[in-house]
């Protein structure tokens, strides 16, 4: 229910529709660029998903695309001419038909243009072998190209440590800090790092007091921000850890996550925050206020 919770930006009531989906909706309302957002990764999270709105999900760029077995280029041609024809011409089809006839159409030419990134890339960064790093190689890749992505989504766990935790964090955390420090490298080396927002997050904390080797499921946490345009600080206050200031054995958050959406959705996207988060919620100045278009890479 929490990841239900961030993923939608609605901890009222269940909903299908993802915050990042919304956005990616309103960045291209008229869904003229299928690659607006793309996931790195197997899947579709849940904050990508949005009703009618194409998201690629891509677990390996030097692999993607469809029938990359059918090496001989004929035999290729002939195969995806076939694909396009068995999806092609939804129009007055049932909505159920209508909807796999234009997944399969967007990934048919949201395939086609990806399978160009990693041809139009060269850089002097030597990633990381962990997964996560090797997913935001992939984001950066897709960037250097220019195919109009604005939004970039990769995972990386589980942090979920109700044992074993110190060893467990201790990898976790250096997995994360050497990609995102590769990441931003190659965007620097680029020229990108003043228009690319890292955002990570999770969708839980974790208790104060330890069960043994780890801690449960708590519901204070802490997000990041990281960027070339970003004001860097501490953002809202440490939260107490005294026995009268807890929530119920947790530390008490004092920022809404829906600020934090709000900021990023308003200060850096451009788009009118409201109708994503369903609501009007205090934003930071986190944000350097500039005329550069804007990518965001999440890292949940």
């Amino acid at each position: 229910r929490s990841m239900d919770i961030w993923h939608t930006a609605e901890p009222t009531k269940v909903i299908g529709d993802g915050w990042l989906g919304r956005a990616v909706r309103d960045l291209d309302p008229k869904g003229e660029n299928v690659l607006t957002g793309l996931n790195l990764g197997r899947g579709l999270p849940r904050a990508l998903s949005c009703r009618g709105v194409p998201v690629a999900s891509v677990g390996n760029l030097e692999s993607y695309g469809l029938f990359p077995d059918v090496r001989e280029e004929e035999a290729r041609r002939d195969t995806l001419n076939t694909f396009a024809q068995m999806y092609g011409g939804a129009e007055g089809r049932d909505a159920i038909s209508q909807f796999i006839g234009e997944t399969g159409s967007a990934a048919l030419k949201g395939a086609d243009i990806l399978r160009t990134a990693p041809e139009k890339y060269s850089s002097s960064v030597e990633y990381a072998a962990n997964p996560l790093a090797q997913s935001l190689k992939d984001a950066a890749q897709v960037m250097c190209a220019d195919l109009g992505t604005r939004i970039y989504y990769a995972q990386h766990g589980s942090f979920d440590t109700h044992g074993g935790q110190l060893p467990t964090h201790n990898k976790l955390w250096g997995e994360v800090s050497s990609a995102v420090g590769d990441f931003m490298q190659d965007v620097r080396e680029h020229g990108r790092d003043e228009e690319t927002l890292v955002f990570v997050f999770s969708e839980f904390g974790r208790r104060i007091k330890d069960n043994g080797s780890g801690t449960d499921h708590g519901s204070g946490g802490v997000a990041f921000c990281i960027g070339g345009s970003v004001e860097g600080g501490l953002y809202g206050e440490y939260p107490s850890l005294k026995e009268h200031d807890q929530l119920e054995g947790d530390l008490h958050f004092n920022n809404d996550f829906r600020s934090t959406y709000s900021t990023i959705l308003e200060g850096w996207l451009g788009l009118d925050a409201v109708p994503i988060v369903n609501g009007n919620f205090e934003q930071f100045d986190f944000i350097r206020k500039s005329k550069i278009s804007h990518k965001l890479s999440g890292v949940g």
